[in-house]
């Protein structure tokens, strides 16, 4: 069961940041998830759709320039940095799942993702993208594919699965409420990988490996230690 740190490692140092990026790969993860949004033309790594709950700022995300986001504190002294400063610091050394959150950003991620493929094959196979809006999803899956593509979901999980097998995609990813055995098997069939989000506590973590599920995003990516394999 691999061990996937969620927004970095966010249990342990600030979200999305460099900073918990750098702390998830010392935590040994398999893969590392970070959100991403095209903001005044730049992908920056940022989730909420608001600037208060992670860093100094205020304000919608999308009404910012990117000057005015790189000046603030997201927490811990870090900046909120750019997709290409996350490529470069892991370096193709754990996988990368790249949720887009904000609207329009499928195409400057794919053509970013494909920069680095180019530049760096080593990255074939450890690049991700998944995201909750499905109009996003259908345009990434319509795409050349030189990543791999995940469907994220939060209701029904069949459909999910539908579109999983209809998308060629490499990956479901429910969350622990919608994660039963069925759904595992189903999806193994279908040749699909089974990632769930977000589990943290050691006993959740434990019903993920006895269900069979492939990996976990985890605020505590630390604690999948004992249960990968």
């Amino acid at each position: 069961m691999l061990s996937i740190g969620h927004r970095g490692a966010a249990g342990h140092e600030p979200e999305n940041t460099l900073r918990g990026v750098a702390r998830a790969m010392r935590l040994g993860v398999d893969w590392i998830e970070v959100d991403v949004q095209l903001v005044d033309g730049e992908l920056v790594v940022f989730h909420d759709d608001t600037l208060e709950r992670t860093t100094n700022g205020s304000g919608a995300v999308a009404e910012q320039s990117f000057k005015a986001l790189r000046e603030l504190d997201a927490g811990e002294g870090e900046t909120i940095p750019r997709l290409a400063e996350v490529l470069d610091l892991i370096d193709a050394r754990v996988g990368l799942n790249i949720e887009l959150k904000g609207p329009d950003c499928g195409e400057s991620v794919t053509s970013i993702v494909g920069d680095y493929l180019e530049r760096q094959p080593e990255w074939r196979g450890k690049i991700l993208l998944s995201s909750f809006d499905e109009t996003q999803t259908a345009e990434l899956a319509g795409r050349e594919r030189n990543f791999e593509l995940g469907i994220l979901f939060e209701t029904d999980a069949e459909a999910a699965l539908a579109r999983a097998r209809a998308f060629a995609a490499y990956s479901i990813h429910p969350s622990t409420k919608q994660v039963t055995a069925e759904l595992v098997a189903e999806a193994h069939a279908a040749g699909i990988k089974v990632f769930v989000y977000t589990v943290n506590e050691p006993r959740e973590i434990a019903t993920m490996r006895a269900l069979g599920v492939d990996g976990v995003f985890s605020d505590y990516p630390d604690r999948v230690g004992e249960y990968r394999g």
